[in-house]
């Protein structure tokens, strides 16, 4: 027997099943992987269609994705308010440990954007995968292609304008 625990959330109650985050759930409520059509996934040419079980391998993969980054950043966070705190006592420390503590919080600063902008890339993946764009290049809006959306399920572009892209 599944039981399910009430989060209140801005606009009304939503059902959440244990084990489950409050972001699984609310793709599970806008329709997630279920809400797809694999046979309205683009292709290139020669590639298989895409199954029902590929996309929603693809879409949990997004979600404990998106989770572990929410995790990571607050972590990520958390660490920097540590470093921000110790910065202050820093009365008697010498150059190299006044150093150190710079390298330090400004390395967990640049992890933590690192995290954001991968966070906003999955977000924005999933966006795509529910609802339209998914697997169709931003530039040339030709198929992306499916071995590559499995491989890195961000993807925006085909292999062939990435690589223009990277050559500008």
């Amino acid at each position: 027997m599944t039981t399910t625990a009430r989060h209140k959330t801005s606009n009304d109650s939503a059902l959440v099943a244990p084990g489950r985050t409050r972001v699984q759930a609310a793709v599970a409520a806008r329709g997630g992987a279920e809400s797809v059509d694999p046979a309205e996934l683009p292709v290139r040419p020669g590639e298989d269609a895409w199954t029902s079980e590929e996309v929603h391998e693809l879409h949990a993969e997004l979600i404990t994705e998106l989770d572990r980054l929410r995790n990571e950043i607050g972590a990520a966070e958390a660490a920097i308010t540590g470093l921000m705190r110790d910065s202050n006592d820093g009365a008697g420390d010498d150059q190299v440990d006044a150093g150190t503590k710079n390298i330090s919080r400004e390395s967990e600063l640049a992890l933590a954007n690192n995290a954001r902008d991968s966070l906003a890339q999955v977000e924005r993946a999933l966006g795509r995968l529910e609802g339209v764009g998914f697997g169709t290049c931003e530039s040339c809006g030709q198929a992306i292609g499916k071995a590559r959306m499995q491989a890195f399920p961000r993807a925006t572009l085909c292999v062939q304008c990435k690589a223009k892209q990277e050559r500008r």
